[in-house]
């Protein structure tokens, strides 16, 4: 049988693509995954620094910006004090304490109320700053100096190369007074290593306090600090020689640019006596200059003359 008459059926199947699903889940993950890994980027970096470059990272980006009234008890600096209106940390309560320590050590008892004045919480009487201050010279609030250390911030923060050097510079109120340390840091150091003297930005951020030193009635006490393990090439200089030699150039610093002597009360070298972290002698911010005002008047008043 012939099949040439048969027709040829050709059958086409026609494949189509699937629906397109979007792509957006995929950005989402993208970015999960970038902030899981500058999260734990940010840990890292936390764990690896240290108490003091912790605290001047939080003073870098909530700088406190002083601002006088004229609510302060007088004396020094115009007579101005921090109030309510004045400095204020970023997202800090507008009746909290006010302390400008640049350390943890620094919170200690103190409040507005002892510059602006109030009742005493006793007695119920009034009382301002300038009587409770005579009352407790070592108060561990103090006026004068809560204006001086704001004061030295803000000279400190008005010089931009100083800002490179700012975990550096600590101020806190003690029971012996105002302390104001210069600290190395590991990789930046103060002082050239085994020199008296100090590096250019070291000697500009203590000239630039030495006018705020001179207008407190107050002394000042100047000690040099090595830490352990520094080497010595000449057997008959060491430690106690070169603590005690940083601490007179300090004090010839702080001369050249306006701190009268009779300011000064003693200049000490204390080579490795008194390290700033004693669990740990060999860290680099053992090694510093402590500047202290003292609270105690001196005998004879600084401008009483024969």
């Amino acid at each position: 049988m012939a099949t040439h008459d048969q027709p040829i059926i050709i059958k086409k199947i026609k494949k189509s693509a699937h629906a397109h699903h979007g792509g957006a889940w995929k950005i989402a993950y993208a970015d999960f995954v970038t902030a899981m890994m500058a999260f734990f980027l940010l840990l890292w970096l936390i764990s690896m620094t240290t108490p003091e470059q912790k605290e001047g990272l939080a003073n870098y980006f909530a700088p406190p910006n002083v601002s006088p009234s004229n609510s302060g008890a007088g004396g020094i600096l115009g007579g101005t004090a921090i109030d309510q209106a004045g400095a204020q940390m970023a997202g800090a309560a507008p009746n909290a304490t006010m302390d400008v320590s640049l350390t943890p050590e620094g919170g200690k008892d103190g409040s507005l109320r002892a510059v602006l004045g109030g009742n005493d919480g006793k007695d119920n009487t009034r009382l301002d700053a300038s009587s409770s201050t005579r009352a407790d010279p070592k108060s561990s609030y103090d006026p004068n100096f809560h204006a001086a250390a704001a004061s030295i911030r803000q000279a400190w923060q008005a010089m931009p190369d100083i800002a490179q050097i700012a975990d550096n510079l600590l101020i806190e109120e003690t029971k012996d007074g105002l302390n104001i340390q210069i600290v190395d840091q590991k990789g930046r150091p103060m002082f050239p290593e085994g020199s008296k003297y100090p590096l250019e930005i070291t000697r500009r951020a203590i000239a630039a306090i030495a006018p705020i030193l001179q207008q407190l009635s107050n002394q000042i006490t100047i000690s040099g600090h090595t830490a352990v393990g520094e080497q010595f090439n000449n057997a008959r200089y060491g430690a106690w020689e070169l603590s005690s030699d940083r601490a007179n150039v300090v004090r010839s610093i702080l001369g050249e640019f306006g701190l009268g002597d009779d300011h000064v009360n003693a200049v000490v070298g204390k080579s490795t006596t008194e390290p700033f972290f004693p669990n740990d002698p060999y860290m680099a911010a053992n090694e510093r200059i402590k500047i202290t005002v003292l609270y105690d008047a001196p005998a004879v008043p600084n401008d009483l003359h024969p």
